[in-house]
């Protein structure tokens, strides 16, 4: 699995004027699962991202994770993210998961990060979602299973 994340002071998405999700402080999590990942690669990547340490600590460095802020997670699925760039100008997207795997993998991806006892607010599987944030830092990171 794949995941772009932000640092956010807030984020939300909407469909349409139907918000689905909004979040103060914590991560913007961007999620794309890829052909060939199961539930051992999105547990793995719910337990990296809760423990990351990218968060302030009172000397001002990056040093707590978003388990010990207490910080919200707005998970948004992004086929998007399995983008292929290496041949022409079109955008390949073969490497995602097919769609009912991807939307269940999103789901449990969703459900792992919540059961670690973290608040999760979600966008909507397949959906044209906007999403707007306030990135904090600004942080942004790629991370991979």
């Amino acid at each position: 699995m794949r995941a772009l994340i932000q640092r956010v002071s807030t984020a939300r998405v909407a469909v349409g004027e139907r918000v689905t999700g909004e979040i103060g402080p914590g991560l913007l999590i961007l999620v794309c699962a890829m052909q060939g990942d199961t539930d051992v690669q999105a547990d793995a990547l719910a337990a990296k991202i809760a423990k990351l340490r990218i968060f302030r600590d009172a000397a001002g460095k990056m040093n707590r994770s978003l388990l010990d802020t207490g910080g919200a997670a707005l998970v948004v699925s992004q086929f998007t993210l399995a983008a292929d760039t290496s041949h022409g100008n079109r955008p390949g997207f073969s490497a995602a998961a097919p769609p009912d795997e991807g939307k269940r993998l999103y789901e449990y991806f969703a459900a792992a990060l919540a059961g670690l006892g973290i608040v999760v607010r979600t966008g909507e599987f397949g959906a044209d979602m906007s999403v707007s944030l306030t990135n904090d830092g600004p942080v942004t990171i790629w991370v991979e299973m």
